[in-house]
């Protein structure tokens, strides 16, 4: 029992030496409202708190949180698909499900709340301190935990008094709220916080894509730009009103922020500091009176609906609540796991096979007629369903999955298939690739290969019948103009090619007679890169004629082989015929 008590200590005066020094190294970086009080902790301009008046309740009832501070050096960048994990910390890590889930926030905020600026490793920060990453990913396909994860009960021993707002359906407990779920909502938060991240029609605080969409818009409310460093810290303290709250959280998202290890679900470590231990020495937040070690930590068990009454201690003898206890602090219980986890569907996944997508071709902005389907197999080619496969568009294209997404997250079937969303090709042609990957397991990525055509037209046609004319060394008064058509339907955007040829039966570019000007007002004779508008119309800019008189072609063409010869006449105006009524008539000879 010594040694235990002394180990603690020992670990107690390295977490706050090491506190000391990112907590430094952060404040030399700050705006300047924050500072660094004598003990090395950051604090404000005023030295209080700076979360919202208005916020009566944070996020998380100002529950306990882990502690523990990132290593001094940063992870290597998460491995390219198909290599193992590069070796570090597990506790720096993230697991790929959870790590999956902070960036589809961060992608719907960037699109719904644009001005709030708000970057996924804070999420990654919040859910550290907050769950240790969802108990090292400890989540299923969907993201779902595998366990609900319950802060302790907030009945004002210790803690904020916040009676029971739901009932229990959220944290088991009918008598007073917990904080449930891997960002540590209370209930009465939940209620109007709660977000469905993952499109299953349900807000479920135990899910990681649903909680990290719902702290995004929790951080981003009231108007704060959290590129602003006075907003980022009023946004964090109204999660939990604590200002080793706040250092903490901002120590990992400094960290976070140069560069991440994406590690396999469920292989992250769980922190093992938690505010709520005496023997750090961490000042209780408003709300809290104090240490509460009884209290359950965030990562056990559910507790009871309807906890029982304290019961005696064993030997029968009242203790006395004035007096201090002689014996030392031991350890708190670990949170109960199972020593040989049963294996996730994920964790038999041994690679992916390709489920029939071939021939992946589409026109410029059309669709693609075929979905790409991945199968996730084990290693003797067994089906694994409830599998999370990410497809991903690769390579310079402006393709993207319908909803204008570049990455799509599917579960895999009873049968082992993902079906990624439709693939829809943008207005650059050319090849590119997607890439399948398991989420939350490290196998070798499965390509596909797509490519994206020009718009085509199969007609090209006036849309006049003026004879086109000009004198020589002069300017055709009347433009040329052609409609593009696809089997009778408008073409647009359909590329388009201009040439002043010799003849019909003879396509050499003419070297006389019309031309049309560049941008240096030199003589062009050939014009491509022209496309059709929106209703399949194209205008060609100004002809002009040199002195060379004569009947000339220019040659329109398009992709998918519609052409359309039109003819071009330059001739001198001709000589105007006398009127006989004007002239004056000729006296007789004598």
């Amino acid at each position: 029992m010594a040694a235990q008590f002394d180990r603690r200590l020992r670990k107690a005066a390295v977490t706050t030496t090491v506190a000391a020094v990112v907590v430094a190294a952060l404040s030399a970086s700050q705006a300047p409202d924050v500072t660094a009080d004598g003990n090395g902790r950051q604090t404000t301009a005023d030295n209080a708190p700076t979360s919202d008046p208005s916020s009566q309740e944070s996020a998380t009832g100002n529950s306990p949180y882990y502690t523990d501070l990132p290593p001094l050096n940063s992870p290597l960048p998460s491995p390219t698909t198909g290599t193992p994990p590069a070796r570090g910390s597990a506790e720096a890590g993230i697991p790929a499900t959870v790590l999956d889930a902070y960036k589809q926030a961060e992608s719907e905020l960037r699109r719904s709340k644009p001005g709030c600026n708000l970057p996924w490793q804070l999420l990654a920060a919040i859910g550290k301190v907050e769950s240790g990453q969802a108990r090292g990913g400890r989540v299923d396909a969907a993201g779902t935990t595998i366990g609900r994860i319950i802060g302790p009960q907030l009945d004002g021993n210790g803690f904020a008094l916040i009676k029971d707002t739901d009932n229990g359906v959220y944290d088991g407990n009918s008598s007073y709220d917990n904080a449930v779920g891997p960002m540590q909502f209370i209930p009465s938060t939940w209620a109007w916080a709660g977000r469905d991240g993952n499109g299953d029609g349900k807000e479920d605080p135990n899910n990681v894509y649903d909680a990290a969409l719902a702290a995004g818009h929790y951080l981003c409310r009231n108007g704060w730009d959290l590129s602003v460093q006075a907003d980022l810290n009023r946004a964090i303290l109204s999660y939990n009103n604590s200002q080793d709250y706040l250092n903490t959280v901002l120590s990992w998202l400094e960290h976070y922020r140069r560069g991440i290890q994406e590690i396999p679900d469920g292989t992250g470590s769980l922190p093992v500091g938690r505010s709520d231990d005496p023997d750090l020495g961490i000042s209780p937040s408003p709300g809290r009176t104090g240490a509460h070690t009884g209290s359950q930590a965030p990562g056990t068990v559910k507790p009871s609906p309807d906890p029982s009454p304290s019961k005696p201690p064993a030997s029968g003898k009242p203790t006395d609540p004035g007096r201090p206890s002689t014996k030392p602090p031991t350890d708190p219980a670990p949170p109960t796991e199972n020593p040989t986890p049963i294996p996730t569907p994920t964790d038999t996944v041994h690679h992916l096979e390709n489920a029939g997508s071939t021939g992946l071709t589409a026109v410029a902005g059309d669709t693609f007629a075929k979905k790409l389907s991945a199968r996730a197999e084990t290693k003797a080619g067994k089906a694994v369903g409830k599998v999370r496969v990410r497809f991903t568009v690769l390579g310079d294209t402006d393709a993207t999955f319908t909803g204008g997404e570049k990455v799509a997250a599917v579960i895999t079937d009873a049968s082992g298939v993902a079906v990624a969303p439709a693939l829809v090709a943008g207005e650059q042609t050319g090849e590119f690739t997607v890439r399948a990957t398991v989420i939350g397991r490290t196998v070798p990525g499965l390509d596909y290969k797509a490519t994206v055509t020009e718009r085509v037209a199969d007609a090209l046609a006036r849309t006049t019948a003026t004879e086109l004319t000009c004198t020589p060394g002069g300017e055709f008064a009347d433009p040329v103009q052609v409609k593009a058509t696809l089997k009778g339907a408008v073409a647009d955007k359909v590329a388009v090619t201009a040439t002043l040829i010799k003849s019909a039966a003879d396509p050499t570019e003419n070297d006389k007679g019309p031309y049309f000007k560049g941008a240096d007002g030199k003589t062009v004779r050939t014009l491509s890169g022209l496309k059709t508008d929106a209703k399949g119309l194209l205008t060609l800019p100004k002809l002009y004629a040199d002195q060379a008189e004569g009947s000339y072609v220019l040659r329109l063409t398009t992709a998918g082989g519609a052409h359309l010869d039109v003819t071009l006449k330059v001739a001198k105006a001709a000589e105007p015929t006398p009127d006989p009524s004007t002239e004056t008539p000729t006296a007789p000879e004598a």
